[in-house]
């Protein structure tokens, strides 16, 4: 029997199917959704504003901002890291800074807030999906905490460990429905250290002047605006330095689709979809997407002579 057009599914009918069955599973994790408690509200976090590192396109809404977000630890739907936040425990944490440095250390979250001043940058933050957002986050330059450190000249990378604990972190527990997305626990993702000392590269523990929800990544993470979103880890725990490329979550899961260095570059398309243009949440009409997501003139020339289509 030959099929009319009008027998196929709809998509949208389709897509809401989907998105029914990926949400039903993902509440498998943490009871229903009417169960699941609430994040905590982020307590208030000055900084100074600073100019120099200022998007003048207005900030996304903070409602829109903390509630679709990527952080497969809680579920591969957007909407998971908020319906299960409530999981995570920001406070006690502490980080480890070690590998090739003179002085290893173990910072406790306050000494990490005290360890440099913090300021409020306003960065574009571009998902590889194709959609992204503007956010005034709170940090200082990751350089500062890494100077504690005292690099060897043997480092030349820097590899970011996230938290790994499935009472926390729900989705990371095994046989859920690939709830977790398949990647290979805990997420890990790495810089070359020029890229990680750049002073666009950001060791972020808020956003909107407050400290960062659980849903974004409490309580501390990195920012790099000029790479596709999965390259800024969240919820750190360790931070590496080494003299061999690290291997990171999502290229360990699909190297065909994701590579290390992961710059945003509309001229390089992911095999499932382009990359040319982007959507800003909030906004209808998608826009071209900028090289390096708008960042060229302060990061090209970390590239100088290399190819980036191939060393994508």
């Amino acid at each position: 029997m030959r099929l009319k057009y009008s027998d196929v599914t709809p998509e949208a009918v389709y897509l809401d199917r989907r998105a029914f069955m990926v949400g039903a599973a993902a509440l498998l994790v943490t009871g229903t959704a009417a169960d699941a408690a609430a994040p905590p509200e982020p307590a208030p976090l000055a900084a100074t504003p600073n100019p120099k590192f200022h998007l003048a396109d207005p900030p996304t809404k903070y409602e829109a901002a903390s509630s679709y977000n990527n952080f497969y630890e809680f579920g591969t739907d957007k909407g998971d890291p908020v319906r299960h936040a409530a999981t995570l425990k920001p406070r006690p944490w502490s980080v480890v800074v070690d590998g090739l440095v003179a002085k290893p250390q173990r910072l406790d979250i306050d000494e990490i807030l005290k360890a440099a001043p913090l300021e409020e940058r306003v960065y574009s933050l571009r998902c590889v999906e194709g959609w992204s957002m503007v956010i005034p986050w709170i940090g200082y330059p990751l350089a500062a905490l890494l100077a504690r450190a005292a690099p060897t000249s043997k480092a030349k990378y820097v590899e970011f460990t996230t938290l790994k604990d499935p009472e926390q972190f729900p989705a990371q527990k095994p046989g859920l429905f690939g709830l977790g997305g398949g990647l290979d626990w805990p997420y890990t993702e790495g810089l070359r250290l020029d890229e990680a000392l750049h002073p666009l590269t950001l060791l972020t523990v808020g956003m909107y002047g407050k400290a960062l929800p659980n849903q974004n990544g409490a309580p501390v993470r990195v920012v790099i605006p000029w790479k596709y979103g999965f390259k800024s880890a969240k919820s750190i725990v360790r931070i590496r330095l080494t003299d061999d490329e690290p291997k990171t979550a999502w290229n360990k899961a699909a190297p065909q689709e994701y590579g290390f260095y992961s710059n945003v570059n509309p001229t390089v398309d992911h095999p499932r979809w382009s990359q040319a243009t982007e959507r800003r949440i909030g906004e209808f009409r998608r826009r071209k997407t900028l090289m390096f997501n708008g960042y060229a003139d302060q990061v090209a020339s970390l590239y100088t002579g290399m190819d980036l289509r191939k060393l994508y």
